[in-house]
């Protein structure tokens, strides 16, 4: 092990090289190191070419993370699970200016266990019937992206995808301290996300180890030890704390790592309208001792208005390894407030594809007809899918919330029904999707119970496609709720109202 700069760490990389970075939006990740490979380029025109990979979106939907690298000629391909908050290589795909591969978060993260075994790939079901799918477009996201990293496989008769496995020359993680070892400590990070695995996936492919650390202490015990010295070549100390944040927002929360029991959430009350009616719809639907996955945005709020009523009987957990405690949202989704455990991200998804989630609540972006879902691409806006298609593809109990329009939309309540006040110019339910994040078909075929959740009406996925069975107080058929879908659904012989309590 050697202990270097940020900058002496990028000029180790070479040219034509793939590259692994770790994070979970600005948790885990190694800012320092990827500022240092940012200014080498901008100075020297190197490294150049490189193939980044990432789990998920490592960036603030600004300039940090991975949105330093957003430069023509030092990035070639991107295989990611995630982008939103990576915009300015969003930017890149639109423009072509690079190959992009857009694979679940989940599949990703087991990818690199994967490869650290050197097994032929990521074999699995996750992705089927999805844009992802390599009979649709296997994850490809533009026209420049031409070679195939996935293939259909049949084993026992069934269909599977086999995501193929490639060589990871460099991963870029970051730990709270090293011993003068190497061996690398995690104590004072929100998540590990895969940290573990892409260390592995580096050494079976002959590649180096950077790891981005606090600072150097004499020693470490080895239940401390998360990254053994075994897999380190390089550990960089940072020179600027602003650079090895807990997360987005805190230079370091205690409540993250449960080191403060005395921590409280700011726990306001969730304000009244169209967002509170739809958490709270769809918290009616909890399941007593369920172990449930909350996404980001209005499922955020099922757990507010839960306390509100005195209902804490379930568990939380987040993608990138929390279990318990309380999700954190915004640019600090990811962590974990008061988290009862921390787990590497590939067993946190490997938990959830074998089926340890009870319900899932989810958002919506556009739905169709047949009840298929896209969160993930909008015209220039490259979102990705996230742990989103590993999540509703394992997951029996799956609720979508959403508002009934976007871009403009305002009510309000009186005397317990509810009252549009402006009309969203822009509608969600539409004849056909830009991509299918969720395949209706295949939780058909799954027998999972499907719920969408708007704050005007509630469907239910039938065998026919969308089928509704609930409207709010207050809210005409013919006037609400029909001229504002492209379609016509099913309707309910049996329609009945939301319920009443929502709408006081």
């Amino acid at each position: 092990m050697q202990i270097i700069t940020a900058k002496q760490a990028a000029d180790v990389i070479k040219n034509d090289s793939a590259v692994a970075f770790n994070g979970f939006i600005m948790a885990a990740a190694a800012e320092e190191i990827i500022r240092g490979i940012e200014e080498r380029f901008l100075n020297t025109g190197e490294p150049s070419g490189l193939t980044i990979v990432s789990s998920t979106s490592v960036g603030d939907a600004g300039k940090r993370g991975l949105n330093h690298l957003a430069h023509k000629g030092l990035i070639k391909r991107l295989i990611t699970g995630h982008l939103n908050l990576m915009p300015k290589l969003q930017k890149m795909i639109v423009e072509e200016s690079i190959e992009a591969y857009n694979f679940p978060q989940g599949v990703m993260s087991m990818l690199m266990r994967d490869i650290a075994g050197r097994r032929p790939g990521h074999i699995t079901q996750i992705g089927l019937h999805t844009f992802v799918d390599p009979r649709i477009s296997g994850g490809k996201l533009n026209a420049r992206t031409k070679e195939d990293l996935n293939e259909i496989i049949q084993i026992g008769g069934k269909d599977y995808i086999r995501y193929k496995p490639f060589k990871v020359d460099y991963a870029v993680l970051r730990g709270t301290y090293s011993d003068a070892r190497g061996n690398i400590s995690m104590g004072r990070e929100a998540a590990w996300v895969d940290a573990l695995s892409m260390a592995q996936a580096c050494r079976a492919s002959g590649g180096r180890v950077f790891v981005q650390v606090e600072k150097i202490v004499d020693a470490l015990s080895p239940h401390e030890v998360r990254l053994p010295s075994v897999l380190v070549d390089y550990v960089i100390p940072v020179s600027n704390p602003a650079n090895h944040k807990q997360s987005a927002n805190f230079n370091f929360n205690p409540a993250y790592v449960s080191e403060d029991d005395s921590a409280e959430m700011d726990a306001k009350d969730m304000p009244t309208g169209e967002r509170y009616i739809i958490a709270a719809r769809a918290a009616n639907e909890l399941m007593p001792g369920a172990v449930i996955n909350l996404g980001i945005g209005i499922p955020e709020g099922i757990a507010q208005i839960a306390g509100q009523r005195g209902n804490g009987d379930f568990t939380l957990t987040v993608e990138a390894g929390g279990i318990g405690g309380y999700p954190m949202g915004g640019l600090d989704f990811g962590c974990t407030f008061k988290p009862e455990a921390i787990l590497w991200q590939h067993q946190q998804f490997e938990y959830y594809h074998g089926g340890g989630l009870n319900q899932a609540f989810l958002g919506i972006a556009e739905v169709d007809p047949a009840g298929n879902i896209n969160v993930s691409r909008f015209g220039p806006r490259v979102a990705g899918c996230g742990g989103f298609i590993c999540i509703t593809q394992s997951t029996p109990r799956l609720y979508f919330m959403g508002t009934f329009t976007a871009k403009g939309l305002k009510t309000h309540t009186e005397g317990g029904r509810l009252v549009i006040d402006s009309e969203g110019s822009v509608k969600k339910f539409k004849k056909s999707v830009e991509q299918v994040t969720f395949s209706a078909n295949y939780a058909r075929e799954s027998g999972q119970q499907v719920l969408l959740i708007t704050e005007r009406c509630v469907f239910i996925l039938s065998e026919k496609g969308l089928l509704l069975t609930e409207i709010a107080p207050g809210i005409d058929l013919e006037t609400h709720v029909l001229p504002y879908m492209e379609f016509t659904p099913v309707i309910s012989r049996e329609l009945k109202l939301m319920d009443p309590e929502i709408f006081k």
